[in-house]
C-alpha cells in the first residue's frame, strides 16, 4: 500500500515564530487517517500546506509520489478539500454554488454535480438559497463540493465541529461510506477524542506543532490495561500491605492519596477485604479499563491522567 501523502522535516514559521516543525508524516492510500491535538497545536497549517493554501518555510511534501512545490502543483487536481469553514455564495442555490465551483475547476458534467448532492444526501433543496441551510447542510455541501471531481483523496480540517450529535454521526457514516465504497483516502482533523477514535483507522498525535506519534487504532487497542484505581488517606501502609500480604509487585502511587494496581487476578474485593481488616480507611475504590483518551493524554501532556 504506497503514501499518498509523505513528508519530510515539514515546517511553517511565520514572523519568526515556529507554529509547524520537523513533521514526517504518511497518509497511506485507501485508509482513514486522523490528525489529532488540541487547538493551536498546528493541524490547520499542516492541512494547508498539503493542499497548497501556503508555502512551507522548509521541508519537502510528496504528494501521490511527487514533489508538490510551486512549480508541479498536478497532484492537487487529485485532491479535495475543506479547510477551516466551506464558504459558499449564500444567496445561491447549492446546484448553482457547484455549477460555479465546476467553471472554476474547468469541470463540465451536470450527471456529477446531481450525483455528488446524493451522495450527501441533499435532496429537495433545489431551489432553496444557501444562507438558509444548517450548519450541517452547509458541511455536507462542503463534502459535495470536494467530492465532486472524483478525487482519490480529501483532506477535511476539523468536519464535525459544530454539528450536533445527529449532525456528526451523518458525517462519521458520509466519511466512512466514501472511503469504503469509493475507495477515496482520508484526511480529517480534530481536537475532539471520541470522534477521531470512531472513524479513523490510524492517528498522528500533533503537540506545539510536532508530530509526536503516528499509530493505528488496533495497536492502542491491544495496548490496553486494566487496573484498579485506589483513593486512601494513608498510601504508603496501603502500599506495603498490597505488596507483602497481597504479593502485589506491579503498584504505582499517581497521587499523594492515590494508587494504581496493575496486577491481573486479584479482586477488587480481596483488596477491600485486606484493607478493611487493617482499618486502612478507603475513600474510593474502581475498576479501569485504559482507554485511548489515556494514550492521548500521555502523548499531549507528557503524563499519566490522573
Amino acid at each position: 500500500m504506497h503514501a499518498v501523502i509523505q513528508t519530510h522535516k515539514l515546517a511553517k514559521a511565520v514572523k519568526g515564530r515556529t507554529i509547524v516543525s520537523d513533521v514526517d508524516l504518511t497518509v497511506k492510500q485507501g485508509e482513514i487517517y486522523g490528525l489529532l491535538g488540541p487547538n493551536g497545536a498546528g493541524k490547520t497549517t499542516v492541512m494547508k500546506m498539503l493542499t497548497g493554501l501556503i508555502i512551507p518555510t522548509s521541508g519537502e511534501i510528496m504528494l501521490f509520489g511527487k514533489k508538490l512545490n510551486e512549480s508541479a502543483k498536478e497532484g492537487l487536481k487529485r485532491v479535495g478539500s475543506i479547510i477551516e469553514y466551506p464558504i459558499f455564495f449564500e444567496h445561491l442555490t447549492a446546484m448553482e454554488n457547484l455549477q460555479l465551483h465546476c467553471e472554476y475547476l474547468g469541470f463540465y458534467d451536470k450527471r456529477a454535480i446531481r450525483q455528488a448532492l446524493d451522495l450527501v444526501q441533499l435532496k429537495d433543496i433545489e431551489d432553496k438559497k444557501v444562507k438558509h441551510f444548517s450548519l450541517g447542510m452547509k458541511q455536507r455541501l462542503g463534502i459535495a463540493r470536494a467530492a465532486i471531481t472524483k478525487p482519490e483523496l480529501i483532506v477535511l480540517d476539523e468536519p464535525t465541529n459544530g454539528l450536533d450529535p445527529i449532525g456528526i454521526k451523518d458525517m462519521r457514516d458520509l466519511i466512512r461510506t466514501l472511503n469504503k465504497e469509493y475507495g477515496i483516502t482520508f484526511l480529517l482533523s480534530s481536537h475532539i477524542l471520541g470522534e477521531i477514535e470512531q472513524v479513523a483507522d490510524r492517528i498522528g498525535v500533533i503537540r506545539n506543532g510536532q508530530l509526536v506519534d503516528e499509530v493505528t487504532l488496533s495497536d492502542i487497542r491491544q495496548q490496553r490495561t486494566d487496573y484498579i484505581e485506589l483513593v486512601t488517606s494513608n498510601v504508603q501502609r496501603t502500599a506495603f500491605l498490597l505488596e507483602h500480604e497481597l504479593h502485589m509487585a506491579n503498584i504505582k502511587i499517581v497521587q499523594e492519596n492515590k494508587i494504581r494496581i496493575y496486577d491481573e487476578g486479584v479482586s477488587v474485593g480481596q483488596i477491600s477485604k485486606l484493607l478493611v481488616s487493617q482499618d486502612i480507611d478507603i475513600e474510593e475504590i474502581q475498576k479501569h479499563t485504559s482507554t485511548l483518551e489515556d494514550y492521548f493524554y500521555h502523548q499531549i501532556q507528557g503524563g499519566d491522567l490522573a
